[in-house]
């Protein structure tokens, strides 16, 4: 598929979505993560006149990236407040739903945005949305250690979570962690040359995690999704760890984000979706090694029965 890109974010497996969506020209789509825009662009190049795409983006810089299509509906907003924007527009049902989750490439890439320790001066921020109060410097020096290590155990799935979190507090307490260049000079002896960037990503990970409350962002938006989903609606979910994936696939399987297996009175589980792909979808070797964003992608596609 050839849709014009940009060099804020090149999408993973765009043809697999556009194809997951099953598109009815006439259909109303939404895509909660519009970012550069390449999803939507898609969506919108198979839609008649009739056709309606509404896209979320709670950062002001995908602003730029904006189309301008009578079609298109840009929702300054945060993903979880799919269902409100959908009631103001009108908008009582959808024929499908892309979200192509995590941290972008143009975040990865802005040094100032604090995403990546790869700029090692730059202020620890992390916050998708700049206007948002709470922000990655606010998490380590205001969290107290249970808190401090139950955001590395559960978003980082780290095992040494709790001594961690005590040697961010030991550094802390001599003095603020602000720049990326603190925190890893904190967490330095749970690191080598060999594990050093391994061991990073996984903190950084869990307090982007944190900030931008992106695991409840994550429930809210699929419930719902469920709900506005017309029956043969498509769900479409790219994730890049297995803890967003663990949530796709639990609604999935169960009809429930928390994966909790509810029978009727004949022992059979009640199930929302019919599973396109019984197991994810992950990138071509080709496609890792344009982007090697790909490598960590698992697309689920699924149909509201």
């Amino acid at each position: 598929m050839e849709v014009m890109m940009n060099s804020y974010h090149a999408p993973v497996m765009l043809d697999e979505c556009i194809k997951g969506l099953n598109i009815n020209p006439d259909g109303t789509y939404v895509d909660v993560t519009f970012g550069g825009g390449g999803h939507s662009r898609a969506i919108l190049s198979q839609l008649s006149e009739k056709g309606i795409l509404l896209a979320f983006d709670q950062d002001l810089d995908a602003l730029d990236n904006k189309v301008d299509d009578p079609r298109l509906i840009f929702c300054e907003a945060n993903f979880e407040y799919l269902a409100n924007f959908c009631s103001y527009h009108k908008l009582n049902e959808i024929d499908g739903l892309l979200a192509d989750l995590g941290v972008s490439s143009h975040h990865l890439n802005e040094k100032d945005r604090g995403f990546s320790f790869r700029f090692e001066e730059s202020d620890l921020d992390m916050r998708m949305n700049s206007s948002s109060e709470i922000s990655a410097v606010d998490i380590l020096n205001t969290y107290d250690q249970p808190r401090l290590a139950k955001v590395f155990r559960s978003y980082g799935e780290l095992d040494k979570a709790s001594p961690i979190a005590n040697a961010i507090i030991s550094y802390r307490d001599i003095q603020p962690i602000t720049r990326n260049a603190d925190l890893i000079a904190a967490v330095s002896k749970f690191t080598n040359d060999r594990s050093k960037n391994k061991m990073l990503a996984k903190i950084y990970q869990a307090l982007r995690i944190e900030v931008n409350r992106e695991i409840s962002t994550l429930k809210s938006l699929l419930n719902q999704a469920t709900v506005l989903l017309k029956p043969q609606g498509r769900l479409v979910v790219m994730a890049y760890h297995s803890l967003e994936d663990r949530i796709v696939k639990n609604l999935i399987q169960t009809g429930n984000v928390e994966g909790d297996r509810q029978s009727d009175h004949f022992g059979r589980v009640t199930r929302l979706y019919k599973a396109i792909n019984k197991k994810p979808i992950e990138a071509t070797k080709e496609e890792i090694e344009q982007n090697s964003r790909a490598r960590s992608a698992k697309l689920r596609i699924a149909e509201k029965i």
